[in-house]
């Protein structure tokens, strides 16, 4: 019997973004609900062939969604927030789109990053839930791929431990309960699957790779002990990725037939695992070979090896050859990116190319194609390796001489005090986190000029009448520290990334970070250096036009790598200190020209957290040293801040102080600011801002709601500490709600300034 293949998902976005464009056409009321589905079932189904095309023996139904897989999973059995709930069984397209956006007059969920990937779950809201089964969402589609395209695929649904680890709102007891109402309802769709006649069906327990406790495993042992007894005839995959497993032993003895592991990002645990104690006799190894998160091509010979190595342990005819994790974590397809270096070009692997890979290695194990064909393949990875792009000598002598850069700067509450004479800020002072609307007409200009069709005069002149179009606004709306919007930025890594060597930017290379927010990760192909200045220009002509502060605006080195595809030749650590050296040099150079209060944003820093806690010391400890190496040569009296996105933050509050910025800015609006009792229990003497409301939904926040979210905070902080700011960046808002939210804002800082005043008198 061949060893066959198998996928875990793949990128719902499509080639050329077209679920993004179907999602905001009938966001926006320009097609109705009935076009939406139709072009829907295009996009999806045109997925499944491709993948059938390619060669894939077992295909993944049910990993394509609307906004999110968890949301999906969480709606499918009931899980729905109270103030969403209505009469109606069946929760409604609108009610779905509503609970992950929100509303006039409800908050959207909350909304925080699926693991350590760069991707965004909406979190699951367990007060007062009774779960039920509303419909089987994955029933429909697997029929619908077996009827329209002969596909018997492989059903993939988030497994109930997972789904309850991901959640909020519930105690060990009422988790428990849920557990148990969630597993008759699982077995339900497991069953309806099976009559249907699916023959595998992936359950993905991606938990199982965190640090977990062995009650947990308890758990696991008992949920899928029912499993097994309440569904026969059909073959349950137990789908792990992203690391090793924790209590392998325990693992592989579940009553499942399949078991996926990450053979890509584990550190070789798993395979050390396998080598220590085996695998049982009776179960499919699902052996994840193919890094289904960064974008360079495989080592095929190398991982033709590692193929070799596990069938010692391993029958052949068990043992099934799949990308690490699903594919929705890499853009689609290489082969539309005709303006990429080719030596860069051809050392990539898209979600298109993976698949291929995939199926050579396939190909190759069951003797059907030579090593000499995977030699091949593997050539351009040999010639990117020994070209100039990672071989700049001036880089190289850089990174050997660190200590030769200053990383630290005096005690803060000095500077604080030089600040507070240099500028004389109110208390309470109001800012934003930097980017204001790209609007229709900025994103047209944009594309004219990159088109030919604006000289660069022309876009330099359009670039400056928005800037001193929003400077006026802020200006009239009563900010107190005013930003420049961003509007020559396409994104806040991309735009760094363009400016950059040793860093190239895709045409197409789009990956879904939430919703229908697309972004097109920068690739770190060589050494990173920068040659001339990148932000200086707009941002001193935009000093010119208010007496007010007006702060640089900089991505920060931890952000740019986390938000990055990133070179796996040389060590991430060394990678990150080349950018921020090169980020450095441009903090240096605002301040030469007279930018005395510089805003370098860490968006992305606790994203990059690994997910065992062995590890988290020395990633925070490199993660700091490359902010203080990319911030500390500026004197005394320049004010650095930063930016943080999304709330749990108290497993890291020590890392956010050792940052020693001047001021940080954090979002805390979706989680109804649960991150401020952090701050109860760790002293923070710096300025903070914990953003006030949520940019990620339309809605333009009330006083009342704002003024609560103030309250809070200033229960807890030091109201000399304190800034008031929206929780990110204001870029996808619309310029009416954009100016309407930070009305409400600054009347709010008023409100409470005036109460902090007369108190002080």
């Amino acid at each position: 019997m061949k060893i066959k293949n198998s996928n875990i998902g793949y990128p719902r976005i499509g080639e050329n973004r077209e679920w993004k464009r179907v999602l905001e056409l009938f966001w926006s009321d320009q097609i109705n609900e009935e076009q939406f589905n139709n072009e829907m079932v295009k996009i999806r189904l045109s997925h499944l062939e491709k993948q059938q095309e390619k060669g894939i023996d077992l295909i993944p139904i049910g990993d394509f969604s609307y906004y999110d897989q968890v949301l999906d999973t969480a709606v499918m059995f009931g899980l729905i927030p109270e103030r969403f709930k209505n009469e109606v069984q069946n929760v409604t397209l609108k009610t779905y789109f509503e609970i992950a956006r929100g509303s006039k007059g409800k908050v959207a969920a909350e909304m925080t990053k699926w693991f350590n990937t760069n991707y965004h779950y909406i979190v699951p809201e367990l007060e007062h839930a009774k779960p039920r089964l509303l419909e089987n969402r994955i029933l429909s589609l697997f029929q619908e791929a077996k009827e329209k395209l002969g596909i018997n695929g492989k059903p993939v649904i988030l497994g109930p431990i997972t789904l309850l680890s991901l959640s909020k709102g519930y105690n060990e007891q009422q988790k428990a309960e849920l557990l148990h109402s969630l597993i008759p309802l699982y077995l339900e769709v497991f069953n309806q699957l099976k009559d249907a006649g699916a023959k595998w069906i992936q359950i993905d327990e991606p938990i199982l790779v965190k640090n977990v406790e062995k009650d947990l495993i308890n758990e696991f042992k008992e949920v899928y002990t029912v499993f097994h007894e309440g569904l026969k005839d059909v073959n349950i995959i137990l789908q792990t990725y992203f690391e090793k497993i924790e209590f392998y032993e325990e693992i592989i003895q579940l009553p499942v037939q399949g078991i996926g592991l990450d053979f890509v990002h584990d550190d070789g645990g798993n395979l050390e695992q396998i080598k220590k104690h085996g695998f049982p006799s009776d179960k499919v190894l699902f052996a994840g070979v193919i890094d289904g998160r960064n974008i360079w091509k495989a080592n095929l010979v190398e991982k033709s090896t590692l193929l070799s190595t596990l069938t010692e342990f391993i029958d052949e005819e068990r043992l099934f050859i799949q990308p690490s994790c699903s594919l929705l974590h890499v853009p689609v397809t290489v082969k539309n990116e005709h303006y990429l270096d080719t030596q860069v070009k051809n050392g990539l692997s898209f979600a298109d190319e993976k698949l291929e890979e995939v199926v050579l290695l396939t190909n190759f194990v069951n003797k059907k194609i030579s090593v000499t064909e995977l030699d091949q393949h593997d050539h351009s990875i040999r010639s990117l390796k020994n070209s100039a792009h990672r071989n700049v000598k001036d880089v190289k002598e850089k990174l050997k001489n660190l200590k030769s850069f200053s990383a630290t700067r005096i005690d803060a509450a000095e500077r604080k005090e030089l600040h507070e004479n240099r500028w004389n800020l109110p208390i309470l002072p109001t800012t934003t986190i930097g980017s204001f609307p790209q609007t229709k007409e900025v994103r047209s200009q944009r594309l004219k000029w990159r088109k030919g069709e604006l000289s660069n005069d022309q876009y330099e002149e359009y670039i400056k009448k928005e800037i001193k179009k929003w400077i006026e606004i802020q200006e009239e709306l009563g900010l107190d520290v005013l930003v420049h919007g961003e509007f020559e930025r396409t994104d806040m890594v991309e735009f760094f990334g363009e400016k950059l060597e040793g860093v190239a930017i895709t045409k197409f290379g789009w990956v879904q970070s939430y919703g229908s927010r697309c972004v097109k990760p920068p690739v770190i192909f060589g050494d990173v250096y920068c040659l001339e200045n990148m932000t200086v220009k707009e941002t001193v002509y935009a000093q010119s036009l208010t007496k007010k502060p007006v702060k640089g605006m900089l991505t920060g080195p931890v952000t740019i790598v986390n938000w990055s595809f990133v070179r796996d030749d040389i060590s991430r650590v060394d990678v990150l200190n080349q950018v921020a050296l090169a980020i450095r040099k441009e903090v240096e150079a605002l301040e030469e020209n007279g930018i005395t209060m510089i805003q370098v944003d860490e968006a992305a820093l606790r994203e990059g957290l690994p997910l065992k806690e062995e590890k988290t010391e020395d990633y925070l400890n490199a993660a700091v040293y490359a902010f203080k190496l990319a911030t500390s040569s500026v004197n005394d009296d320049t004010q650095i801040h930063t930016h943080m996105c999304y709330s749990n933050f108290d497993d890291i509050i020590h890392a956010i102080d050792a940052l020693d910025a001047d001021v940080i800015s954090i979002e805390t609006s979706r989680s109804h600011g649960e991150l401020i009792t952090s701050f109860e229990q760790h002293h923070y003497n710096k300025g903070i801002g914990l953003g006030v409301y949520d940019i990620h939904s339309p809605r333009v926040p009330t006083l009342e709601e704002l003024s609560q979210n103030i309250k809070r905070a200033l229960e807890v902080l030091d109201y000399r500490a304190f800034w008031v700011n929206p929780d990110c960046g204001l870029k996808t808002r619309g310029e009416v709600e954009t100016v309407e939210a930070i009305k409400v804002m600054v009347k709010a800082a008023q409100i409470y300034r005036e109460k902090l005043n007369t108190v002080s008198i």
